[in-house]
């Protein structure tokens, strides 16, 4: 919310500075961002009449002005702006004058045509807009050689203010001024309520179709509008200093009133309306071309205000392009609602639209509010505009309105949560400036909110408030007082941030993505779960919870690949959602590498990172926590990775995660031209190890065999090795595959493994025939359980 400081202390003006003003507000809760001046810094630009114009003698585009600022003094200016002529009054920035950026107007001569000084338009005096839109036009009767600064009041503050989602109240002028006199103890002085009377009897007929999604419709029809005419300069000052630029003085006048009030308004173009004005859902099938040119279409749950043929505009969002007013205008139809929230949250950020209007009705606006908006808009437009006003037309579901129920405030809950005890006196008091009805007795409040508070719901609303007007700075520090026990932690349990460190270690980099994810990719990666839709999605591409880390960390891997990163390494620990009879989550550890095995450097030939790169990175994970006996690596079908280069990860027969290479087809579809090995784990299993004991060591020398074997390609490595450790008893100390051999010499489908096996007795030590003997049945078990041979 941005707007005039000076507009403000028209309402209420507390005898503070700026400074004091600013920190008042952001101690109340509704945090100042900035604080700017509305006007550059200049000097010298004064109220001019031009009072003769003729074409330059040497440029077609230029023009040659006397201007006039009074007391007789009249200067040749040579001027180029296409809408200068006879009669305008304008800024002119005479010679000596400063414009902003320091810089200062002298007399120069222009093909032959000396010119002294300047006619301005608004970007040249710092007050926005763009310099090919001509010279600022100021009103008729603008006195002649008055200060602009004077002229304009432009010492004045330009205040931005973050209001959260709970203060839909404070969207106005009249809501900050309400807090500003709540703060200070003043008296606040809107603009007078007076209806406008009517001049004639002509109505808009209405019909309220969906009385949940809106309670209240107020509508007037305006005969005979003049909308040529230009927005008064005040109004369009105003508009400025708020962030709105000026339109036409329809949009003008209606952006004032929502500025001013809270109130968002409407007109349409009456002559293009047939029939009844209905406010109704869309039946589906209808399109808008909104205001701005956008074609919409609309789906069933879309609130829409209609006539007996179309669709006329987005409720609570934006107008139609074919109902809306042109300068050729000459009736006008006025309409003031009350949407439910609800009914409008959401819709706006659905179309791809962001409006002043969607963004007050989402956050609730008063609903007491609408007949005064449509008087105070009828009363400034045809002041400005002309015509001949009807009667308002007030169509309202009292049953539908929000209720006000009371709340009770207990001064002994008051004192407790605050730890201060504040008189009832100063509570009675901020209570009836905040504009809350009650009723105090015996310790207690019963407190009604007004209409415009849609966040006091309960006791605790209550207190923030008499707290928050009272100042967070009166609430006594003390330190809290209480017996803390500390929580033991397992011996056996991995901390997090070991985990973490290994991988840092390993050279990973560690990823934070967002739990929402674009459904395409969900499926590529995780076509066998069903995400979950959100209901509400921040995008299109961020409306499904993720069922795997996966989508995060690709995505990620895209981002630095298109950036010229060709060698990245991700982790991510994260919660994953996955539907079952409610809302299931689970923390999981994801990994992601591409890219060179190792960075550039002389001492290792460079190449690709594989299986086996991502295997050990994975292995030195489970490491943390279990023995490497109790993980295995088995062949599994994954839809995301590639056939014949995917593992399932499995912890005493449990599967704990995945790991594998991107499928080719999914890399094609996502345009990732570098191999993409991934892994996903079970958090608690890599977390959950077991307490290291103690074993003596054997003080005996050990003994060890190598031994080659001829084996099946289709016989797993890790089978064979399980094999030889259950077949071998005590004494196997270390078993270790150091060699992998396929071609020359070998069957075709076969392959040659080389184990090293190294033996140790605890209480002896071992003869050479009693190694031999558990060597020789090894090889036996072997041959009879895989039919495998020894190599010769």
């Amino acid at each position: 919310m941005q707007f005039s400081e000076h507009w403000l202390r028209e309402w209420v003006d507390p005898p503070v500075p700026t400074e004091t003003l600013v920190e008042q507000l952001t101690m109340a809760g509704l945090e100042v961002e900035s604080v700017r001046p509305v006007a550059a810094e200049f000097s010298g630009v004064v109220i001019a009449d031009v009072t003769e114009v003729h074409p330059h003698a040497e440029a077609d585009e230029l023009k040659v002005c006397q201007v006039s600022i009074g007391h007789g003094k009249t200067s040749t200016v040579v001027c180029a702006a296409p809408n200068v002529r006879v009669g305008m009054r304008a800024p002119f920035a005479d010679v000596g004058a400063t414009l902003p950026e320091g810089r200062r107007i002298t007399a120069v001569e222009i093909r032959g045509v000396e010119s002294q000084g300047m006619l301005c338009s608004p970007a040249e005096i710092g007050l926005g807009g763009d310099d090919g839109e001509g010279l600022m036009e100021l009103p008729a009767d603008a006195p002649l050689g008055k200060d602009l600064h004077e002229f304009l009041s432009l010492e004045d503050s330009s205040i931005e203010v973050a209001i959260t989602p709970n203060r839909g109240d404070c969207l106005s002028i009249a809501g900050i001024a309400r807090e500003v006199g709540v703060l200070n103890g003043c008296e606040v002085h809107g603009p007078p309520y007076e209806p406008v009377q009517d001049a004639i009897k002509d109505t808009q007929s209405i019909e309220i179709d969906a009385p949940e999604a809106c309670p209240r419709y107020v509508g007037r029809v305006i005969r005979g509008v003049n909308l040529s005419v230009c927005t008064p300069i005040w109004i369009g000052e105003r508009l400025r200093r708020s962030g709105l630029r000026s339109v036409n003085a329809v949009v003008d006048v209606t952006n004032y009133v929502m500025l001013e009030l809270g109130q968002p308004m409407h007109a349409f173009d009456l002559e293009k309306l047939h029939g009844a004005v209905h406010v109704r859902y869309s039946n589906g099938n209808e399109r808008l071309e909104s205001l701005d040119g956008q074609d919409i279409a609309l789906e069933s749950d879309t609130l829409v205000i209609a006539d007996e043929e179309r669709v006329l505009a987005l409720a609570g969002i934006i107008g139609g392009l074919d109902s809306g007013v042109s300068e050729a205008t000459q009736h006008i139809f006025l309409e003031s609602a009350f949407f439910a929230p609800r009914a409008i949250a959401g819709r706006a950020r659905r179309f791809g639209l962001h409006t002043d209007s969607s963004y007050r009705f989402e956050r609730g606006v008063d609903f007491e509010l609408q007949r005064r908006a449509v008087e105070r808009m009828t009363a400034l437009l045809v002041g400005i505009c002309g015509g001949e006003p009807g009667p308002v037309v007030d169509r309202c579901f009292k049953d539908n309105l929000p209720k006000r129920v009371p709340i009770t405030l207990r001064s002994a809950r008051l004192e407790r949560l605050v730890g201060l005890s504040i008189p009832d006196k100063t509570v009675n008091d901020v209570l009836a400036k905040l504009g809350m009805e009650f009723k105090h007795s015996k310790g207690a409040w019963k407190v009604t909110p007004p209409s415009f508070r849609f966040d006091v719901a309960i006791e605790a609303d209550l207190i923030e408030e008499v707290v928050r007007v009272q100042g967070y700075d009166t609430i006594p520090s003390r330190i809290p007082q209480g017996g803390l026990k500390i929580q033991g932690s397992r011996e056996s349990q991995v901390p997090l941030s070991n985990i973490r460190q290994a991988l840092v270690d390993r050279g990973y980099h560690e990823a934070i993505t967002y739990s929402f994810v674009d459904p395409k990719l969900q499926a590529l990666l995780a076509p066998n779960d069903h995400a979950i839709p959100l209901a509400n999605p921040i995008s299109s591409d961020m409306s499904v919870m993720r069922t795997s880390l996966w989508p995060g960390l690709v995505q990620a891997l895209m981002y630095n690949q298109k950036r010229q990163q060709a060698r990245v390494r991700l982790f991510e620990c994260g919660l994953v959602f996955r539907r079952g009879a409610e809302l299931e989550q689970e923390n999981m550890l994801a990994g992601a590498i591409t890219g060179a095995a190792y960075a550039e450097q002389w001492g290792i030939p460079a190449r690709p990172a594989d299986f086996y790169d991502l295997k050990g990175d994975v292995e030195a994970l489970l490491r943390l926590a279990s023995d490497p006996g109790e993980v295995d690596f088995r062949p599994v079908d994954h839809p995301a990775l590639h056939p014949g280069q995917a593992a399932g990860i499995f912890r005493q027969g449990r599967r704990v995660g995945w790991m594998g290479s991107l499928h080719p087809a999914i890399a094609r579809d996502l345009e990732i031209s570098q191999t993409v090995l991934v892994y996903e784990l079970q958090l608690c299993e890599v977390m959950q190890g077991r307490l290291p004991c103690f074993i003596q060591p054997s003080k005996y020398p050990s003994i060890r065999r190598d031994i080659a074997l001829v084996v099946d390609k289709a016989v797993p490595a890790t089978d064979v090795l399980k094999f030889v450790a259950k077949s071998a008893t005590d004494v196997l100390k270390h078993l270790q595959l150091f060699d992998v051999y396929e071609g020359e010499g070998i069957d075709p489908g076969k392959k040659s493994l080389a184990l090293g096996l190294t033996f140790q007795g605890s209480s002896s030590t071992l003869t050479d025939g009693e190694v031999d003997a558990i060597v020789e049945g090894i090889l036996t078990g072997l041959k009879k359980e895989f039919g495998i041979t020894l190599r010769e």
